[in-house]
Parts: C-alpha cells; structure tokens; sequence
C-alpha cells in the first residue's frame, strides 16, 4: 500500500546564540490512508517539532536541514512558503496542543472556522457559514448555531477544543495531526474529544498523527505507535504489540512511570531519572544511555541502529523483553494502613460564594457557588483526593484549607481547635501547619527573586532561627526534594517544570508543616517527571508523618496517593469514602462516569471496554441545578431527581453517597454502643 505521508531522513535544527541545535535527528515515518499514528515520548524529544515540519510552522530560528516530508505523492519540505500554503488547511490539517492562543480573540467562531474554505476553495461567506455550522455538529458542539456569532473566550476549554477540531476539518483533509490535544482538558471532556477523533476519522477516511506523552491515550486511539527520544525514533510497533512486547528501556520506562488503577496494589511508581540530553551539544552512543538501567561501555560509544523486523523496530543494544512487573505493597505498608487514625483535621458545612456585581453602583445582581455545604475529615499521616472537573470547588476548598480563601459559611477545625470560619481571621502563626502547594510552579515562584530566598522567606516572616540558621534549613530544604544546595543562587526560569515543582514543594515544607495542600500539583508534568513528584511526596509524607490534601483531575494520580477520596460535582461533595471502595466499588453514577473516561494503558482492556460516558459541560455555578446538580448529565435521571435533592447514605463501613438511584445497594452500618 502506498503511503499517504511519508517523512524520510528527516533533520530539524534551530538556530541557538551558540550553535545549531538538532531538535529532530534522521527521523523516518510512515502514516497508511486512515490510519492512526501515535507519536509519544517526554517534552523536548521532538515529538510536536516533528508535527511543525511536517505543517512547515516551524519557528523563524528553524529549519529542515535534510530529509524529504511526501504527502499524497509531493514533498511538502521542497516548496516554497506560497506553494505550501495552498496545502497547509486544504490536505493536511493541525490541531495544537492550546486552543485559546490558537484562536484569534478578535474574530467570531464561525468566521474563524469558514475562512480556510474561503481561503483554499473560494467560497462565499454565506458558503462559509454554512459549512461552519456543518463542521459544529460533526464535533458534537452543544447549540452550533449560537456558537457561530460567539468569541473564544465566551466559550470553556472543551468547547474551544472542539473549534480548532472543526477548524481543521472545514476542508476535508486526508491528514490530521493532533498535538496533545486533550493535555490541559478533564478527564471526562477528554473522553469526549477522542471519541470525536475517532468518530471522524472513521467516517471520514481521515489519517491522524496523535502526538502526545499520556500513554494511556496511545493504548486506545492508535494502530501504530512511533517512540521518540532525543529527537530520534527510539521503537516502532503496532500499538497491540508495543504494549505487550516493548523492546526498549526507554518504552519500558515510560509505561512504568504511570499511576495506573488496573494495578491490584499500590507500587512505587518506577520514575526515569535524569533528564533528555541537550541536543545543542554533540551526542556519543545511544541517548538514553545515560538514564538507562541496562546500559554498558558499547551503548555509551556507539549510536545503536534501528533492528528488528518491518512490523517491530528497536534501537537498543540490549533490548528488554516486555513491561516492568509490578511491585505489590510490602507487608509493612499494608499493616500501616490499618492503624488507628488520629483526626487532623475536620470541615463542617463549607460554603463559599463569589459575588457578581453589576450595575453604573457595582452592586451585587448575583452570586457563584463555588462550593455549597461540604463537610469531611482528614487524619494524620493520610491523603485526602478531591477529584472533579474544572470548576466544581477543589481550588476553592483546598485555599480555604490554609486560610487563603474566606469562608462564606462553615468552619474549619484544626488539631481541635478553630482556626477558619465566618468573621474568624486566623493568625499567621495558626497557618503555618497549613501550606499550600501551588498547580503553576513558576506562576507562584517570584522570578526576580533566588531561589534560596524564595525558600528562606517564610523562615524570616516566621522569624525562624539566625541568618545562619535559615541557610543552613535552605540547604536540608533542597536536599530533602532531590535538588542540589548549590542550585540556591538560580531564578526559577533557569529551571525546568520538574525542578520548579520540587523548590514550590521545598517551600511548602519550609516551616515543617502537618498539612500539604497540593493543587494538581502533577498535571503539567510528564509521566517520568510526574513520579518522580508522586514518590518523592511519598516519601517525605513517611519520613515527616504529614498530611496531604490532593486536589486534581487525574484520578490516576489521586488513586496513587490518596487514602481517603471525596468526588466533588458542581461544589458538592457526591461520594466520599476510602479509595478502594471508591475506586474499585463506586456507588454514584459521576463517580463511575469519571472512572470510565481515564484513559488506560492497556490496548486490550482500553479496546474492549464499552464506558459510559459523561455527556455534555458541567452546569453554570451561578444558577445550579434544582434536586440533584448531576441529573442534568446522569444517564439514569428520574423525575425525583429534578424535585429532592438526595441526602448522602451508606454503602459500606467507609463509603457515602448522595444519589436517588446508586450504582450498588445501601447499606446499614451498625452504631456502636
């Protein structure tokens, strides 16, 4: 079969202030008419430059030094800017990896979406409309005729997902490369958006080239699968028989560092140390040598050639024999989980409103619930998850945890005292047992200040210790997150996000706090950065005996860590209860919707599975639901649900939920005497 695109010997380099750096290396690939490619490995390997050649978008210091890029039989490489443009849209399309900066903020939707059919095939504006409202449906956008007079940024991320996906379909092209393009989504919108993928690809003879580093998206939406490192392939396999039998560390590694909930137990995660190579300076042997646990003096003299047969290729010397084995919990931890639990902390009836004013007199014509009536224990030396989609109130509660975020109503009780409630200011001494731990390293990280005084800042405020002292706890600081004392006189900017991650987590840890709020402390990170934070949190919880509470999307992760679990729907609690039960047993039907949309690495399961998926946008905050706020999305909603709202029941020794008609029956839990 004749490929439809066809990138051979393909080399990228960007200008530097020093040399040239080599982003993609002699890099090959093949993509069959409707056929679906994934391109995986971690940021800075090559992967989304390799997708920019391919469009020609690269960077105005870049360039293709060499190789040859062949789509329907014409090499994209060799024309010129104006010879390419009259395919750059029409037979090949690109969905990047942030829909906000890719739309213009100026332009309406269906401006935006019709002016490549204007562009490539004349068509009227009238034309244009048109054909915009057809490629709305096709994305399943909720109200596509009202969407076509809005701007972007009346519109949510999923929703903006879905316009540059229409976008790149208006003119029907045979190619469709998708750059991370559910990264910064929910789980449940990300769900949606693949299906629209694959939906489309079927039915429209599409090739797709899905870049991406979640391994788990690349278990279930692709035949084949290319891995990259350093900017050079690294193994190629159908996606059945690169999951079953990976024959490079590097692939081996990558799968090993997810959090996955198809584990039985839970194993320290096996995280890459290191990071990629600097590509501006000359490389000997194989890349990955340096990070590699089988590597010998031949890997680090000698650059391994790609072998194997035309279904399977390797670049390793010592290629491996499938995944890592899993590691069981040691009898040790399984015994520690069942120790008495001393209360931490405990929150009653939490209630947060923003106001919305309006009006010439600003005054107030509304308000968001952000969080509604939420009440839940944290004991010590536990993790507590708080897990969501975007806007139902785990930011909110997590910053009123720590006293960032006034209560409207409730209060918060810590070590049995009060320390937060309405009209309560709590002292500064009093929150520093109460940290926080911010989403964006470098957005909470002062870029005009070192990191040693980034970190020696709550010291001084606290006036912990002598100047001596706070430098000597500066140094313990970076050494307990793995980073090196020596790093104290860098700026955050001169780090990557992984390093940024660890000094926030650093500061956090500064005045030996009981408490850690992380807030999707994980989600910007790869999966080989990712564990390395997952464990080293791990870690420091056991050596200090601290709590965490774990605000995220990634159910994954917050299986990972998490002992205890609370599901938050439209600012309120819907389930709690401890993560096995949880998990493993879920009562309320958000919580199953949650579990079916995460992605899993694993082709046969991921294929198999027949989930049902939670439709639609999460409901305004302003004006929510009457009765049950998820009925609105629930595929078992009744008319009782819009009329009582359900009152939160037992369905095991640990485990509540508020639903009219649960997944598995309640139960009656005995009081004790």
């Amino acid at each position: 079969m004749t490929s439809l695109l066809s990138v051979n010997n393909l080399s990228v380099q960007f200008a530097t202030q020093k040399k040239l750096a080599t982003a993609v290396d002699d890099f090959s690939l093949d993509v069959q008419p409707g056929e679906s490619v994934g391109l995986v490995g971690e940021s800075g390997c090559g992967k989304t430059t390799t997708g920019l050649a391919i469009m020609r978008l690269l960077p105005s210091n870049g360039k293709i030094s060499h190789g040859s890029v062949v789509l329907n039989g014409i090499d994209l490489a060799s024309l010129s800017e104006s010879e390419m443009q009259r395919h750059r849209g029409k037979s090949v399309a690109l969905i990047p990896q942030d829909p906000m900066s890719s739309l213009n903020p100026t332009m309406k939707i269906g401006r935006q979406i019709g002016e490549g059919l204007m562009i490539h095939d004349g068509a009227s504006e009238a034309d244009a409309r048109k054909r915009a409202l057809e490629v709305l449906e096709m994305v399943e956008m909720p109200r596509p005729s009202e969407r076509l007079d809005q701007y972007p940024f009346e519109l949510s991320g999923g929703l903006r997902q879905r316009v540059i996906i229409a976008m790149g379909l208006v003119c029907s092209p045979t190619l469709l490369i998708a750059d991370e393009p559910t990264t910064a989504l929910d789980v449940t919108i990300q769900a949606q958006i693949l299906d629209i993928l694959d939906n489309l690809r079927s039915e429209l003879k599409m090739a797709m080239l899905l870049i991406t580093h979640d391994m788990g998206v690349i278990a279930g939406r692709t035949d084949r699968v290319v891995v990259m490192y350093a900017g050079k392939k690294a193994e190629e396999a159908t996606t059945d028989e690169l999951f079953t039998s990976m024959r490079h560390p590097y692939t081996q590694a990558l799968l090993a560092s997810m959090p996955s909930m198809e584990n039985t137990s839970k194993h320290e995660l096996s995280s890459i140390a290191g990071m990629p190579p600097n590509l501006a300076k000359q490389i000997v042997g194989c890349r990955f040598a340096p990070r590699c646990a089988y590597a010998t003096d031949e890997c680090r003299r000698i650059d391994p050639p790609l072998e194997g047969t035309p279904q399977h290729l390797f670049a390793c010397f010592h290629p491996t024999s499938g995944p890592l084995p899993v590691t069981v919990r040691t009898e040790q931890q399984a015994v520690a989980a069942t120790k008495p639990r001393k209360e931490l902390l405990r929150a009653t009836g939490l209630v947060k409103e923003f106001d919305i004013k309006g009006g010439v007199v600003r005054h107030k014509v509304g308000a968001i619930h952000a969080v509604s009536n939420v009440t839940f224990t944290l004991y010590e030396g536990e993790t507590f998850g708080l897990v969501g989609e975007s806007g139902c109130g785990k930011t909110t509660i997590g910053r009123m945890l720590v006293g960032l975020e006034m209560l409207t109503e409730g209060e918060v009780h810590f070590d049995g005292e009060l320390v937060t409630a309405k009209g309560h200011k709590p002292t500064r001494e009093s929150r520093r047992d109460r940290q926080m731990m911010f989403q964006d390293p470098y957005a909470s990280l002062d870029p005009r200040m070192k990191v040693a005084q980034i970190l020696g800042e709550p010291l001084a405020i606290q006036r912990v210790g002598t100047k001596h002292e706070q430098e000597q706890r500066v140094n313990e600081l970076l050494s307990s997150v793995g980073l090196d004392p020596q790093v104290a006189d860098r700026y955050p900017h001169e780090f990557s996000g992984g390093q940024r991650q660890r000094i926030g987590l650093a500061r956090a840890l500064a005045l030996n706090p009981r408490l850690i709020v992380a807030d999707e402390p994980v989600s910007a990170l790869d999966v080989s950065v990712q564990a390395q934070i997952l464990n080293l949190m791990k870690d420091l919880q056991r050596q200090y005996g601290m709590s965490y509470v774990m605000v995220s999307h990634d159910l994954a992760v917050v299986y990972y860590m998490a002992d205890t679990i609370a599901v938050m729907y439209l600012g309120k609690i819907v389930e709690i209860g401890d993560a096995e039960s949880v998990f493993r047993s879920p009562a309320h039907p958000y919580t199953q919707g949650l579990l079916d949309a995460v992605p899993i690495p694993d082709p046969v399961i991921a294929k198999s599975r027949r989930a049902v998926r939670v439709a639609g946008e999460l409901p305004s905050a302003i004006n929510p639901p009457s009765g049950c706020r998820f009925r609105t999305r629930c595929p078992h909603v009744q008319d009782i649900c819009a009329q009582e709202e359900p009152a939160m029941r037992s369905f095991g020794e640990r485990q509540e939920a508020a639903c009219h008609f649960p997944m598995k029956s309640p139960v009656t839990i005995a009081t004790r005497p």
